[in-house]
């Protein structure tokens, strides 16, 4: 009986299955993304979003949560640009920005990893913001926690600056953090290429000009 019991559950944990799982996520979040965008956050219901993925409104309960703790998982995997459990800061697109020596290099590495997480993150991002100032407790909540997010990563980068001795005379991790986190803003890219029609190339251009200006010893 154990035996049976042991095997039941492995086939019920199956890679296929959990393939399966995960692509139901994904449909999931396809229908999420379409509908916030299109009709934006208060404008949307879990309800919504199961009949647009066509699971049931409990299915998404159990794998994503509350329409809040999914808009966060949307906009994690928007960020990273799969849903592959791996932070940000551990791929290997980010590596360079933390083990380059010329501070230049490094710099251009993390400005370029900003300016695509921003053009992915960019509508989406705007929807979230929007329904913050508007009054919605949790998305305040949930900005909240992607601004610390952004904050933190902004600090471990200024923090390896300063290790390299290249700051700014006078400027401290945590000045050099503030403006870095500034600077990359998803709202200040979306405002010059959305709003003023830059390309992201040329945003990017900017942004490390302007980052180093900020940051680094002349």
């Amino acid at each position: 009986m154990d035996e049976l019991k042991a095997g039941q559950s492995r086939s019920y944990d199956s890679p296929l299955r959990r393939e399966q799982a995960r692509a139901t996520e994904r449909r999931i979040l396809a229908a999420a993304r379409r509908l916030l965008l299109g009709r934006g956050y208060a404008g949307v219901s879990i309800a919504a979003i199961a009949a647009e993925a066509g699971v049931s409104v409990q299915t998404i309960y159990r794998r994503l949560g509350t329409k809040a703790a999914l808009t966060k998982h949307l906009y994690d995997v928007t960020l990273t640009g799969d849903d592959n459990p791996v932070l940000l800061a551990e791929r290997p697109e980010f590596l360079p920005s933390a083990t380059e020596r010329d501070p230049r290099r490094a710099l251009a590495n993390y400005a370029r990893i900003g300016c695509a997480t921003n053009e992915r993150l960019g509508r989406l991002y705007a929807v979230i913001l929007a329904g913050a100032q508007a009054g919605d407790k949790d998305l305040r909540a949930l900005v909240a926690v992607i601004e610390q997010e952004r904050l933190t990563g902004n600090e471990q980068f200024a923090a390896f600056l300063a290790q390299l001795g290249v700051l700014r005379p006078g400027l401290t991790v945590r000045r050099a953090s503030d403006l870095l986190w500034a600077l990359t803003a998803p709202e200040l890219f979306h405002r010059l290429t959305a709003d003023r029609g830059w390309t992201p190339d040329e945003f990017e251009d900017w942004i490390v000009r302007a980052m180093a200006d900020a940051v680094l010893a002349r």
